[in-house]
């Protein structure tokens, strides 16, 4: 019998979570960062599909909290508890990050792909949640699933051969 898997799209700036059985999926990873934590036990992942690495930089009225790799972890690891996950056995994989323009005489503030990365990984350092895998940098942009069954993290780009971490 065939195993039916269901995708759960993750949007831009958006985040979520799936037990064994669900795919969770982001595209049009540029220099945004698809960020996935997963509990190999209890078979449960969330993945949050982050655009900018801080919300002090925020300047909308209503906080998108998904859209900040600060905000958006911290929200990610509390959604995996409900479903039953522990912070102890949560291990990290990420993608994107990509710096996609060269901007001349540019700044930090045109590193949005670098600086997403970086945020990210000091989250998970903070919460002492291991980084296992990741495909970032590049200036290119990426599709990714986390197959909530297996923990496997499939990267695909355009040109590129299909990654698997």
């Amino acid at each position: 019998m065939i195993e039916e898997k269901s995708i759960i799209k993750v949007g831009m700036a958006d985040l979520n979570v799936s037990t064994s059985g669900g795919i969770l999926r982001t595209t049009g990873l540029g220099s945004c960062v698809g960020l996935t934590l997963y509990d190999p036990v209890q078979k449960v992942g969330g993945m949050a599909h982050v655009m900018l690495p801080s919300s002090a930089i925020a300047r909308e009225g209503q906080l998108n909290l998904a859209k900040y790799a600060d905000t958006a972890l911290p929200i990610l690891l509390n959604k995996l508890r409900e479903l039953g996950a522990s912070p102890l056995r949560l291990v990290a994989k990420m993608a994107g990050g990509a710096q996609m323009f060269t901007f001349a005489g540019s700044g930090d503030s045109m590193r949005i792909g670098p600086r997403n990365v970086e945020s990210c990984k000091e989250g998970l350092q903070q919460m002492n949640i291991p980084l296992i895998g990741e495909d970032t940098g590049g200036n290119y942009g990426r599709t990714v699933e986390l197959d909530c069954t297996t923990g496997k993290f499939t990267i695909r780009s355009v040109q590129k051969e299909i990654k698997e971490l």
